[in-house]
């Protein structure tokens, strides 16, 4: 690859250019089975699960698909949570040539509809307590095949035994409900034999996943992502972390899988490294900090909300935490308190790096034991390329400092949009990826993000940046969350409003916050009003959602016009 001027901050270990075998992606599975058949895979509530035995649930589920007439280029969605089911389903709707849809089992019955629809989905596989959304929706999309699983189906004995009871406790369907026409995905496997049929794959044009992003902007949209684009993005991922031994590392999988960001950087990585991944459906600081000092978990992706939250747990000093090598935080910025304090406590290595679901996700990080810079997200991995350009035309480069937007270039970059054509040419110009965040680089070739494009305030003709306040806010010692949007203003256009979460047992006023920021940043930047909650609305992967909190004042802001009429 032609020498860039970020590549000079490469760790000597870590390649600029790699070698990415023309495989489809659950072939490091196979790998990993073949030379470490005994080597455990998945750990789930203290069941652990080798990679022979994954191997063969993966082929048994890849020939009961086929059995169910699942053939290639076919969709299988998967709506779970973190469990051994969603690495079989995953793995084995690949091995039979289908297309993975991975699904949010937060999903609503519109959502829902929606994703089974835009994709063409006939197979669903999901937690039995779902049932009773699907039911709703079945009917308005192409479902045929409908494989219910329960929590409890791979959790060891007593927990098997208890967890059901609760659950119907709680109200929750558990099991095959009578006359759904689904079936169990325990007993399909039982008796299925292992012998799924081969498949041809098109390594380079033929989809693997349909990662929907989020929906912060209207309808959800399918990037296509392929099996090359997979094994790429696994690869660097692998070389980044260039100190990771194969079959010796311990993963954490709180992260979703059913996100990019833990596909990839759990699932995908953990299999490449013949590793094991810690299993945990939900984040739940005690759990999450039990299992790493039982496990000695050595790598721990996560994001912000969650380094955060382990920052402030009060009975912290319970736990061993030394195990812990190598963070990589993601979806949300690192503010430098969190980063500092994090690294103390663990004596690990916590970076900020930086992806989208359009791009399998990562493109930056910062070196994992080499030069990292606060605030920044890091240099682009091997084989990326990435450019800041003019928010104009998006035509023309921009040099060191100035900001513009960001755009990235490499193997790990979508194929397209599902279905939306126009959408894709907006976003893939000549193989580049417009990402639509505001950036800068500097002289060195770290990237730091300003803020997303739909996110600018202008207010008073002023371009303010919510992370420029957000970074400030984040410096308060009573502070542990916030968020700034802009809100309508009658005299600026808009005007900036902070949300602030205090630390525990805190208290502060709104005019302490407007002080603290107006000390500390240009007047037409600061806070005009303060709102203090017990919570931010934030995605699954602890993105902040600035588009709920806008849509909530613009409800106000109706309510007290419908009043004032």
């Amino acid at each position: 690859m032609e020498e860039r001027v970020w590549h000079k901050n490469y760790e000597p270990e870590v390649p600029r250019s790699l070698d990415y075998p023309q495989v489809p992606v659950y072939q490091f599975l196979y790998e990993a089975a073949s030379r470490k058949p005994d080597g455990q895979a998945i750990i789930f509530f203290g069941r652990k699960f080798t990679f022979a035995w994954l191997k063969e649930q993966v082929e048994r589920f890849a020939t009961a698909l086929a059995a169910m007439g699942v053939k290639e280029g076919d969709r299988v969605a998967l709506m779970l949570p973190n469990c051994p089911q969603i690495v079989i389903g995953y793995y084995g709707a690949l091995r039979a040539g289908a297309v993975v849809v991975l699904t949010n089992p937060m999903y609503v019955e519109r959502e829902i509809e929606h994703q089974m629809n835009d994709s063409g989905t006939e197979t669903i596989v999901a937690l039995d307590h779902l049932w009773p959304r699907i039911a709703k929706v079945k009917d308005k999309t192409p479902l045929k095949n409908v494989i219910l699983t329960g929590m409890a189906d791979y959790m060891p004995f007593p927990l098997s035994f208890l967890y059901p009871m609760k659950a119907k406790r709680d109200k929750l369907t558990v099991g095959i409900p009578p006359g759904s026409g689904a079936v169990s995905f325990k007993n399909l496997l039982a008796t299925t034999g292992a012998t799924p049929p081969a498949v041809t794959h098109d390594l380079a044009d033929d989809p693997a996943v349909f990662q929907y992003t989020g929906g912060t902007t209207g309808l959800s949209k399918g990037a296509v992502l392929t099996h090359r684009n997979l094994v790429a993005n696994a690869l660097q991922n692998r070389a980044w972390v260039h100190q990771a031994r194969w079959g010796e590392e311990v993963v954490l999988g709180v992260l979703p899988l059913f996100h990019s960001y833990g596909m990839t950087c759990v699932m995908n990585i953990a299999v490449v490294l013949a590793s094991p991944m810690i299993l945990l459906p939900r984040f739940v600081v005690p759990d999450l900090l039990k299992a790493i000092s039982k496990y000695k978990v050595r790598l721990f992706p996560g994001t912000p909300t969650m380094y955060v939250a382990i920052n402030n747990y009060p009975d912290l000093k319970k736990y061993d935490l030394s195990s812990i090598e190598a963070c990589n935080s993601g979806a949300a910025p690192l503010m430098a308190e969190t980063q500092t304090r994090f690294q103390e406590i663990t004596g690990g290595r916590l970076v900020e790096g930086y992806g989208l679901s359009e791009t399998s996700p990562t493109t930056h990080a910062n070196p994992m034991w080499g030069k990292s810079k606060i605030g920044s997200i890091g240099v682009p991995y091997p084989d990326t390329e990435a450019k800041i350009v003019d928010l104009e035309t998006g035509e023309k480069e921009l040099p060191p400092g100035e900001v513009g937007e960001l755009i990235i270039r490499g193997p790990q970059v979508m194929k397209g949009y599902w279905n939306k054509p126009e959408e894709t040419a907006r976003t893939l110009r000549d193989g580049w990826l417009y990402t639509g965040d505001i950036a800068r680089m500097d002289e060195e070739g770290y990237f730091y993000i300003v803020d997303r494009k739909k996110d600018l305030i202008i207010a008073g003709g002023f371009n303010i940046y919510p992370r420029d306040v957000e970074e400030v806010l984040f410096e308060h010692p009573k502070v542990l969350e916030a968020a700034v949007a802009g809100i309508p203003d009658p005299y600026r256009g808009e005007t900036v409003k902070a949300y602030v979460v205090l630390k525990p047992g805190e208290t502060a006023t709104e005019e302490d916050i407007i002080a603290f920021c107006r000390e500390r940043m240009a007047a037409f930047k600061a806070p005009r009003m303060v709102e203090f909650r017990a919570s931010l609305p934030k995605t699954m992967v602890g993105k902040v959602l600035r588009r709920v909190l806008v849509e909530e004042e613009q409800a106000k802001l109706a309510k007290e016009g419908e009043g004032i009429a």
